[in-house]
């Protein structure tokens, strides 16, 4: 049995969905459906029940749920003390998507400076993956969004999101912008903004539909183009460019927190002193 196929399996379990567990195990929905199928054939069993709105496990397939997350669980684990055997002097860091670049490489680089001796093993993600890889032992800290108060996070900063327009706009100089006087500007679409259903929803309440020119799953990317005028976007303030101002948007007032998450598990010793460096830094270097 490929561990792949329990992957999918998993996936389809936590969403429901075969196109929403496709898109999270970035594979076609048809090359998911095949592999369930697949999975299905080699246990003996149907382990959903498929329908046009969900897809539910079966009674074999509940029962097969938790001995997929225990294989799963062993053999990351086991990947994960491998690793840190051979690599005792690495930091696994997860880093979420929509962080700005920027913000990451100076906090990498500052930390770098103090810990000479350590090397990062970096991987980008949304929210949901870096979660999972962290209870999965595949990271060891993760920079992401903090949505409730636990013990296994450390709040950095919080921020708002506001316009990101081109120096060149003729609303450049405004202290505060409304929604409706951007009826007729290009639209850049972020993808994976956190915020993007009530972007959206705050133009059509005032019945704005912006031309969209753009979608892109980059922020960089986003801002580049930006600046260079070819569209305005909404971004968290935390993104900056030269070419590109910030301006709050009247009546649009989402926050984020971003926090950095810890392991719930103990670390090797070996990699604990430095662990708790990181820890430290970070915090002050957000502060």
């Amino acid at each position: 049995m490929e561990l792949y196929l329990l992957r999918y399996f998993l996936s389809l379990v936590e969403t429901g969905s075969f196109t929403k567990a496709a898109s999270a195990c970035l594979i076609t929905q048809p090359t998911l459906s095949a592999g369930i199928k697949r999975l299905e054939e080699q246990v003996g069993v149907e382990l959903f029940v498929r329908n046009n709105k969900r897809v539910f496990l079966t009674t074999a397939g509940t029962r097969f749920l938790p001995r997929a997350k225990a294989i799963l669980h062993e053999v990351n684990m086991a990947a994960a003390e491998l690793s840190q055997t051979e690599t005792s002097n690495v930091l696994r860091l997860g880093v979420l998507q929509t962080l700005p670049a920027a913000w990451v490489a100076g906090l990498l680089q500052g930390y770098l400076r103090e810990q000479p001796d350590i090397r990062f093993d970096l991987v980008d993600g949304t929210e949901q993956e870096l979660l999972n890889r962290l209870d999965e032992r595949g990271v060891d800290f993760a920079l992401s969004l903090r949505r409730v108060e636990d013990d296994a996070s450390v709040a950095l900063f919080e921020e708002g999101y506001e316009l990101a327009l081109p120096l060149s706009h003729r609303l450049a100089g405004s202290a505060e912008i409304q929604g409706e006087d951007l009826a007729n500007d290009n639209m850049i679409v972020r993808s994976r903004c956190e915020v993007l259903s009530e972007t959206s929803r705050h133009f059509t309440d005032r019945n704005v539909r912006p031309p969209l020119v753009y979608r892109t799953a980059q922020d960089e990317r986003a801002l580049a183009m930006v600046g260079a005028g070819i569209g305005i976007t909404v971004m968290p303030q935390s993104y900056q460019a030269g070419n590109v101002v910030r301006i709050a948007m009247t009546g649009f007032n989402p926050r984020r927190t971003v926090a950095l998450f810890r392991p719930r598990y103990a670390l090797p010793d070996r990699l604990e002193a430095a662990a708790r460096a990181f820890e430290a830094f970070v915090t002050a270097y957000a502060a």
